[in-house]
């Protein structure tokens, strides 16, 4: 049975409220005791064991009246189920599947050969002491020239966030995007004004430093991802608002969350050895660590 014909069939059974009412209340009620219904099936089974499994036939009703509810609210929200099932559907596939391969974008395709993204180049990461007793992580691109500036962790803590450039190349590999790696690897798209401004200027830049820096407030809670696969959407929700107007808000969730923990491993192998370099491959997605 297609959704549209069930709800239409099930709105027929739809009792008015008594007077003074909320509409919306009765279903949405409905909706909390059915699903606490199927919920107390397998608390049984948690409690009696395995014998106290409820049937199918049980399941079957108690999950036929909770749909029946939500066609109800649906309806009262003025939805539709079909909708409703297609927009699930849609978030599932960008929350937990990858962008393929042959639906990758090159963002800098069509530009001059200079003004792209390496698809594979190395980049070293060098502690270095400095006169005032400090040291510093010195980033150089495969040349031996250096990428930007000498980097410390700037906080009273010693945290190791002076590897954190492996965090952004850990956007290029996995998402061919990252306005910061442009700038140290020197590969901003200066021909068209525009997109130099818009997608690799200042703003851009100030994003992407924002994204690293909260996901790394929420890596240093959850053991810098050693033995996690998968971050809170509400942190995916987060970054994708913040690279809105940004042409990488054509990618997924599923797409950050795989350069997140691309960058992390990177960073944690970094943090181990006290430095190394990073070997970056976009066409195979992958940022290798090399020791030092």
């Amino acid at each position: 049975m297609h959704l549209a014909r069930y709800q239409e069939a099930a709105l027929k059974t739809l009792q008015p409220p008594a007077v003074g009412t909320d509409p919306i209340l009765i279903p949405l009620l409905g909706l909390i005791g059915e699903a606490g219904s199927v919920i107390t099936a397998y608390k049984k089974r948690l409690r009696d064991g395995a014998e106290a499994t409820p049937s199918k036939q049980q399941l079957r009703e108690e999950l036929g009246d909770a749909l029946w509810y939500i066609a109800a609210l649906a309806h009262k929200l003025d939805l539709d189920l079909e909708d409703i099932a297609a927009a699930s559907l849609e978030k599932a596939k960008d929350r937990w599947r990858a962008t393929p391969a042959h639906e990758r974008m090159r963002f800098d395709e069509g530009y001059p050969a200079h003004e792209q993204l390496p698809r594979k180049t190395t980049v070293t990461f060098t502690p270095t002491p400095k006169p005032s007793g400090r040291t510093v992580i010195v980033v150089t691109r495969e040349d031996g020239s250096t990428a930007g500036d000498p980097l410390t962790s700037a906080s009273h803590i010693e945290d190791d966030y002076r590897f954190h450039d492996a965090l952004h190349l850990g956007h290029a590999a996995v998402l061919g995007w990252s306005p910061v790696t442009r700038f140290l690897l020197n590969c901003k798209r200066r021909s068209r004004p525009g997109i130099d401004e818009a997608e690799d200027g200042g703003r851009a830049i100030a994003i992407e430093e924002g994204i690293s820096a909260l996901v790394f407030s929420y890596a240093s809670r959850h053991r810098y991802f050693e033995d996690i696969r998968h971050v809170d959407h509400e942190l995916l929700m987060t970054i994708d608002h913040m690279t809105a107007h940004l042409e990488v808000n054509v990618l997924r969730a599923a797409d950050w969350e795989k350069a997140i923990m691309t960058g992390y491993g990177a960073w944690r192998q970094l943090r181990k050895h006290g430095g190394g370099s990073l070997e970056l491959d976009l066409d195979a997605q992958t940022l290798t660590f090399i020791e030092p």
